[in-house]
């Protein structure tokens, strides 16, 4: 009787200590990451959806003349920031062209250390003529050469954006 008491025990013990293997998913060719975009916010918040790409809004500032102005979201890259305070940055719309856009009521700066990253800008989009004067203001801002900043000579018709909210794709 003893015997089959500790059999029992036995048996019991084991079967209790049984492993579960968990069986884990083959990943296949199809199988893909989805790595979540987070992006730091300036201004007012803005969602990153339903932004146009940048060559986009290019083409929607062809259409506009001095004193029209639209409401627009976009993406594009930051070519030049403000190494003052970081109170504008031009943004890249392609075919050598940029928009200069400055931040609605001076409420909120960039950093200065952003060129070459993401932006997600929303905000009124229209076009300006910029003075000789401010131009130069700009490029003493920019860190220009005094030479660079000599050149400039005659007012510049310019793509302009007031932005209210932006997004900074974080890496």
């Amino acid at each position: 009787m003893k015997r089959i008491l500790t059999l029992l025990v036995i048996s019991i013990v084991l079967v209790s200590c049984k492993k579960n293997v968990e069986e884990t998913p083959v990943e296949t060719e199809t199988t893909t990451e989805v790595k979540e975009i987070t992006y730091a916010s300036f201004g007012d918040k803005i969602e990153s959806d339903n932004a146009l790409v940048a060559e986009l809004m290019a083409d929607k500032y062809k259409n506009l003349t001095v004193g029209d102005s639209i409401s627009a979201k976009m993406v594009a890259k930051v070519d030049e920031v403000c190494q003052a305070k970081g109170c504008w940055m031009k943004l890249d719309l392609g075919n050598e062209e940029q928009v200069m856009v400055k931040f609605k009521d001076y409420g909120f700066f960039m950093p200065k250390n952003i060129a070459g990253k993401e932006v997600i800008i929303n905000g009124k989009a229209f076009v300006s003529e910029v003075s000789v004067e401010e131009q130069r203001h700009y490029a003493e801002d920019a860190g220009k050469s005094e030479d660079e900043i000599a050149a400039i000579t005659e007012t510049k018709r310019t793509y302009t954006f007031e932005a209210d909210g932006v997004l900074l794709k974080e890496e």
